[in-house]
């Protein structure tokens, strides 16, 4: 009798798995749907602070008046944020292999030791401080 039980049980297994993967997929669609809108919310916070002058905490600064001002400007292991973004925008030359960073960064002058701790550095104010990065942008386009 037990067996008997047990294929019932996977035949309504098998019977409920289109219900169970329409049921995943709507999950995997309403996370996306709320990725996309904390992103578009943080873009729209980033707007706003673009728009109403308050930009890197500063009344009425724009990017490029914060460029020279504050801790999180200051040189990385001896790498300026100017430096940072030479040897990052070099890297299209090589097709963007990660790997000759290092090479870039000597090519400058630079080195290794001093690249991977700038890198690790001016990566992390690049995250922390929205001034920093867009400063860094401005600088990788050559604005």
């Amino acid at each position: 009798m037990g067996m008997m039980k047990r294929m019932k049980d996977m035949k309504d297994m098998v019977h409920a798995a289109p219900d169970m993967i329409a049921q995943a997929q709507q999950l995997g669609a309403q996370a996306q749907q709320m990725a996309a809108a904390q992103q578009a919310a943080a873009q729209a916070r980033y707007g706003a602070q673009m728009q109403t002058g308050q930009f890197g905490g500063l009344p009425g600064a724009q990017p490029a008046d914060v460029a020279a001002t504050g801790a999180d400007f200051e040189p990385v292991a001896g790498v300026s944020l100017e430096e940072y973004a030479a040897v990052s925008r070099g890297l299209a030359a090589y097709n963007y292999d990660g790997t000759k960073l290092p090479e870039i960064a000597a090519s400058r002058g630079i080195p290794a030791e001093s690249w991977d701790e700038a890198a690790k550095g001016w990566n992390a104010r690049i995250q922390a401080n929205p001034a920093v990065a867009s400063r860094f942008n401005q600088l990788y386009r050559g604005v």
